[in-house]
């Protein structure tokens, strides 16, 4: 079974139709491990598609600000901001979809897992390998997929070796770069930011996962300017438009 892999849609149209533009064919289900909506500007036509497509989803810290589960106490000025505009455009079906929403870690088809931030809160930031070597260790799965720090990349653990970091970042050149799974070893891997990576590449970012053991890290290039101009008529805060035409 071959799967899209999703995370931090942040209700950006554009880089989600980007992503299906360019993976077209290429899997049978798609999962996503948080975070729909929250700075972007199109918070219902992402929901929407998701609602349709999306076979497994989780929460994640926008998607719990945005329908009012949490108050957004800790998010930034900027985030806070986009957070409260987001909650009162939501159609009352997706808010509530999105209130709905379980908490990850999620078993996908008894085969891997998506989480958002980390097995022990789903609200950790995972980007070193001291973070993660707690996290693998509470794993269930071989393979596992999560998200919340907008970085492609990952980790892995093998019998005989501590936590190393994945070095897989696409090249700006390329569109997808692989990685073949092996038996000995247990992968915590990131698949990036769809709406609004920070990794240094302003294109969206995605994985397919191939359950017979092969993982493709992917890039789609998009119409980030067209985002960011909705984003203004918006009245959505500029920091959060401009870091779209840098990925950060």
């Amino acid at each position: 079974m071959r799967y899209l892999i999703l995370s931090d849609l942040h209700a950006n149209l554009e880089a989600l139709q980007a992503v299906l533009a360019i993976t077209q064919g290429d899997y049978e289900q798609v999962v996503c491990c948080g975070d729909l909506v929250g700075y972007g500007p199109d918070p219902d036509p992402v929901v929407d598609w998701v609602r349709e497509q999306v076979t497994e989803v989780i929460r994640g810290n926008h998607d719990k600000a945005c329908c009012g589960v949490t108050d957004a106490e800790d998010f930034n000025d900027a985030a806070r901001m986009a957070a409260f505009w987001t909650r009162a455009r939501l159609k009352p079906e997706n808010l509530q979809y999105l209130r709905n929403l379980p908490q990850g870690p999620a078993a996908v088809a008894n085969q891997f897992a998506i989480l958002h931030g980390s097995p022990q809160d789903e609200d950790e930031y995972i980007t070193t390998c001291a973070e993660a070597s707690e996290s693998i260790r509470l794993l269930r799965h071989p393979v596992s997929f999560f998200g919340h720090t907008h970085l492609q990349g990952g980790f892995l653990q093998n019998t005989r070796s501590a936590v190393e970091v994945l070095p897989l970042t696409v090249s700006l050149d390329s569109a997808r770069k692989s990685l073949e799974v092996q038996p000995d070893e247990t992968y915590f891997l990131n698949p990036g930011s769809v709406g609004q990576p920070r990794d240094g590449d302003n294109r969206a970012a995605f994985v397919i996962y191939d359950t017979e053991g092969i993982v493709e890290y992917g890039r789609a290039p998009y119409d980030f300017a067209a985002t960011m101009a909705k984003m203004r008529q918006a009245g959505l805060p500029e920091f959060l438009a401009y870091r779209l035409s840098i990925g950060r």
